[in-house]
């Protein structure tokens, strides 16, 4: 099942019952990234009751109250984001406290209705995990070979070059068998493919 992570970061800003809320949600490669990103938000609203957030990224995933009662906002902007289908993305909603007291499901409205609202104007892209196919192929071959990689659009991350020519080619790993066949069609039989059974996907 594909997963979606977000074109560029977007934000709402709601008023419920005197309280203001700025939610957001930011495209972010890993939890480290996250967690610079909640700094910048902190020092940008320093004057701010809470900053909750919420984060989809594999196992680096997280969330916290950040003093609001437990469960009434991290969790409810978690299951936004699981809503949308969303991974590598960090909800945070900024809260600015208005005297009046929204209670547990008032809360649990609120976080959730201020992501909703910033997801709204989101653009959601496709999350590809991407391979790197290690290719070994004749001097004589080298050039074809390049050649189809830039005709496919795929990077050559990495040359070296010894008894043969040994190209590393980062491509979706949805492509991997393709290139495969076609890089042996290419060279009439002669690729070698080292270590393409131990498993080379990456995100």
């Amino acid at each position: 099942m594909p997963t979606y992570t977000l074109a560029s970061p977007v934000q709402a800003d709601l008023e419920i019952r005197k309280s203001r809320f700025i939610g957001y949600a930011i495209p972010v490669q890993d939890r480290a990234a996250a967690m610079a990103e909640l700094q910048r938000l902190r020092e940008a609203h320093a004057t701010a009751t809470h900053v909750c957030w919420a984060l989809l990224a594999g196992g680096q995933s997280g969330m916290s109250d950040d003093g609001e009662p437990s469960g009434t906002a991290g969790r409810p902007m978690l299951e936004v984001l699981r809503h949308h289908e969303l991974e590598g993305v960090l909800a945070a909603v900024v809260r600015y406290y208005g005297g009046i007291k929204l209670g547990a499901g008032g809360l649990v409205r609120a976080y959730t209705d201020a992501i909703a609202a910033a997801l709204k104007d989101a653009q959601p892209i496709e999350r590809i995990a991407y391979a790197e196919l290690v290719a070994e192929v004749d001097y004589a071959d080298e050039a074809r070979v390049r050649r189809w990689i830039e005709q496919e659009g795929h990077m050559l991350a990495h040359g070296e070059h010894g008894t043969a020519a040994r190209l590393t080619i980062r491509l979706p790993a949805s492509a991997l068998d393709a290139a495969r066949a076609a890089l042996r069609d290419a060279t009439h039989g002669r690729a070698r493919f080292p270590g393409a059974d131990d498993g080379e996907a990456q995100s």
